[in-house]
């Protein structure tokens, strides 16, 4: 496995994850890693595949986000000369691609509907058919998606469709945001110090500058404690990262602005109305989840939330 392929850190959510990839890192189900952007979901999708059986074979990364929609199911599963125009040749799609390998699809939830359609067909039955042809092609890949957003809910709104949701969550890893495990940021810092500046001594942050690391919000997390340590060590003094190697926005970030996330503002605002609701109905949950236009389950997860 690649040497930079490793979860940094001492927090008791690293020490679970490693545990987690060492069971499941050969069984091949879906998996399903969720958390915030920068949190570290494709490092442990790598991970993953890099320890498994299938080390030897392809690891195809997909940013769904990236890939006009119009164009997706072609990229996903090929096509053939001709059955469209700018089809000037056959081509393997991703799926293909990752044979015997691992497929990623980081941003899972911006797949079009039609294109998770095929993405569960494929699933079940094992089979790709590219765009234009009649027969079906034999895949064997493990998949692995990545996802920011709630992708239940999503699915609660018919905005992803359900069956799919079921078929890819059969293993679940959430990565928390950095600002909740602040045991790994000097940990983080100084692995990637060693990684980026060899000669410097990683241990060469002044205590003044690792209570600013600890200090700051870090909304883009690991991916931006890097680029900080980056910056960092670029502005260091004679080897040194003090206070003033830091950028201006970690120098001024300070700690962790009491503002709830959008996430969290409608969650709350979404139980609020529900409970309007519900007192409305004198408790009456059925009547209160037809006004809704919801399912009692629904109604239910909303006002235990």
């Amino acid at each position: 496995m690649d040497k930079g392929l490793k979860l940094v850190g001492e927090s008791p959510w690293i020490k679970e994850i490693t545990k987690v990839i060492e069971t499941i890192k050969d069984q091949n189900v879906p998996v399903l890693i969720t958390g915030e952007t920068g949190t570290g979901k494709e490092l442990i999708a790598r991970i993953i595949h890099f320890t498994s059986i299938r080390k030897d074979k392809p690891f195809i990364p997909v940013s769904c986000a990236s890939i006009p929609h119009e164009l997706f199911e072609s990229e996903l599963f090929g096509h053939k000369k001709g059955s469209f125009t700018g089809a000037v040749s056959d081509k393997e799609g991703l799926v293909e691609a990752a044979s015997f390998g691992t497929l990623f699809l980081d941003e899972v939830d911006e797949l079009s509907l039609s294109a998770q359609a095929k993405l569960l067909r494929t699933l079940d039955t094992g089979e790709i058919r590219r765009i234009g042809e009649t027969e079906f092609r034999y895949v064997d890949f493990r998949l692995i998606c990545a996802t920011s957003k709630d992708l239940k809910s999503l699915a609660e709104q018919n905005k992803f469709r359900i069956d799919l949701y079921f078929r890819i969550d059969v293993i679940s890893i959430h990565c928390i945001p950095l600002r909740e495990r602040k045991e790994d940021i000097i940990p983080i810092a100084q692995y990637y110090i060693s990684q980026f500046e060899p000669e410097m001594r990683s241990d060469e942050i002044t205590d003044e500058a690792k209570e600013l690391l600890l200090s700051y919000y870090w909304p883009g997390n690991v991916r931006e404690l890097i680029q900080e340590i980056k910056y960092a060590i670029l502005h260091a003094e004679n080897g040194v990262i003090t206070k003033n190697s830091l950028s201006e926005t970690v120098k001024k970030g300070g700690k962790t602005p009491d503002i709830p996330s959008m996430k969290e503002y409608l969650k709350k605002a979404q139980k609020e109305y529900a409970l309007k609701i519900l007192k409305m109905t004198n408790g009456n949950k059925k009547k209160a989840a037809e006004i809704l236009r919801i399912d009692y389950s629904t109604l239910y997860r909303i006002i235990n939330q």
